[in-house]
């Protein structure tokens, strides 16, 4: 009977019974074996998936995509299915709950994903102490108590794939341990692979939402996470980087304990870069703090080409120490992406392209990245303006440019943001993640948009400088690209220049109201005083 239908029905009728049936396996007793919790996990995963793309199909069956029924519908959906999510990331736990983490900081998902994931940031239940010092053991040679003076067994802190343990060495020096879980890769392995082969299934059921690139990206960066020897690595490129900045700390690694499941770094005191309570508690201005983290980002992508790629509030810190009254604290340096040296100079170029607001070059750049059919929508990723914008950057779009901007945004399908995606380099990708939480960091210590666009405009020029990228040579058409590179370098500038001279003014013209406002309360108070 079920063969009379057509393909796609007949698929949903079956992805839908295997729900039926796992979601019935879910109430029988499994053993602890990885084997029977691979499949319990993969179970539950299907029934969600299962059960989501029915809601999607059924849901808005019938319905013109542009009609105000079907946003409103969709919207609900989006909600209903973020929520099994979370529920599936909470039970599942491990990767799944990083995947969910993954997914939350990224701005390209429906808003009702990132809100209703956002909530898995702190929900990670560390591993017993018992199980942690087995992988001491298996990986150090040598009980804890004969490497240590002593050993914290209360985690600092605790994430889907590890946990860190405080400690001080025989010679006195306190260090942070990271710890990777027993038979992590091997879940990591069934788990990716179950993600992949769902989202294989959901695009061939909604072609337009295809979220390969996604379960490729999550599989490159855990994959990476799970190497503790190349993070000790990244740890000691990225303090050679900054090995001149005053601002930036790095914590040294001990190799003789580190391995691929343990790595053994330098402790390093501090609070959460976005905790303002502690920031002003120590007469340290949070909008400084934002600016110095803005500046270091900026460096690895614009001038470096070598970036950190998961900045969350917890894996960076602010310390009392430094020259200027405070450091950053740079920590888990697992997901690091070297960037391509084409790929750099022409992301410094989008930058340059973006605040002198160059549409060509947009469009030109876009090409390049594969995005050329979307072009138009790059100003607004970055900079939040339309490319044909009459405002300042930094400024607020006009009335005029808002209703435009939501007629190109309604005329949009899901189709148009899938292809964008999967078309967007790799480099370009983490980019975007990593941007993404910067700005929800820097949005919490109160900084304005300026500071995040002008710091990005002043390290893409530094990046085009002609001392950074030197074109050798006397030849006639080396010395005309010279000239050429330092006009446009000294034009951006120049352009950047008068740009901080308009948000100098702006501060002036606040602080002169402020002082205004002040003494004309003085002036009504002593005023009042008079007999």
């Amino acid at each position: 009977m079920v063969s009379k239908f057509p393909a796609k029905a007949t698929a949903a009728f079956c992805l839908i019974t295997a729900g039926c049936f796992t979601s019935q396996a879910n109430l029988l007793p499994f053993s602890d074996s990885p084997v029977s919790q691979g499949i319990l996990r993969s179970s539950r995963a299907i029934c969600t998936v299962a059960i989501t793309v029915a809601d999607y199909k059924y849901s808005l069956y019938g319905l013109p995509n542009d009609c105000d029924e079907y946003r409103r519908l969709l919207s609900e959906v989006h909600l209903r299915s973020a929520k099994r999510l979370l529920k599936l990331c909470e039970i599942n736990k491990g990767f799944y709950v990083k995947a969910g983490q993954f997914v939350s900081s990224l701005c390209q998902i429906p808003k009702e994903y990132l809100l209703t994931l956002s909530s898995l940031q702190d929900q990670v239940v560390p591993y017993d102490f018992k199980v942690i010092k087995e992988v001491l053991v298996s990986n150090l040679g040598q009980d804890p108590s004969e490497l240590f003076t002593w050993f914290n067994e209360q985690p600092i802190a605790a994430a889907s794939i590890a946990q860190v343990h405080h400690a001080m060495l025989k010679d006195h020096q306190e260090v942070a341990i990271k710890v990777q879980y027993p038979g992590i890769e091997k879940k990591m392995k069934l788990d990716t692979r179950i993600m992949y082969s769902l989202s294989e299934f959901v695009a061939w059921f909604f072609p337009e939402f295809r979220f390969r690139w996604l379960v490729s990206e999550f599989t490159e960066a855990i994959s990476l996470e799970l190497d503790f020897v190349q993070e000790a690595r990244n740890f000691e490129t990225m303090s050679n980087n900054f090995r001149n900045n005053k601002v930036v700390r790095i914590p040294h690694i001990f190799w003789d304990l580190t391995t691929n499941q343990v790595l053994t770094m330098q402790f390093c005191h501090g609070h959460k870069v976005d905790d303002v309570v502690f920031l002003k508690g120590m007469k340290i201005n949070p909008e400084k703090v934002a600016k110095k983290l803005l500046e270091v980002f900026a460096e690895m992508i614009f001038v470096h080409g070598f970036l950190h790629g998961d900045p969350h509030p917890g894996n960076i810190l602010v310390s009392i120490e430094g020259q200027g009254g405070f450091s950053l604290v740079l920590l888990d340096h697992g997901i690091c992406k070297k960037l391509d040296e084409v790929f750099r100079l022409e992301y410094c170029q989008l930058w340059k392209a973006l605040i002198l607001l160059d549409s060509r070059k947009i469009q030109h750049l876009a090409e390049r990245f594969g995005v050329g059919k979307y072009y138009r929508y790059l100003p607004i990723i970055f900079s939040g303006r339309t490319i044909d914008s009459k405002s300042g950057i930094g400024k607020g779009m006009l009335v005029e440019e808002q209703k435009k901007l939501k007629q190109h945004l309604k005329a949009l399908k899901m189709e148009d943001i899938s292809s964008f995606m999967e078309s967007l380099p790799s480099n370009f990708l983490i980019i975007l993640r990593t941007d993404e939480l910067l700005r929800s960091t820097v949005s919490k210590l109160g900084a304005s948009k300026w500071v995040r666009l002008l710091t990005y405009g002043k390290y893409a020029s530094l990046g085009l400088s002609p001392k950074s990228n030197p074109c050798s040579g006397l030849t006639s058409f080396a010395l005309y690209t010279r000239l050429i590179g330092n006009i446009e370098y000294i034009l951006l500038r120049l352009t950047i220049g008068v740009m901080n001279l308009v948000l100098w003014m702006e501060k002036l013209k606040r602080c002169l109201n402020k002082f205004y406002g002040k003494m004309s309360a003085a002036g009504k108070v002593n005023f009042e005083q008079k007999p």
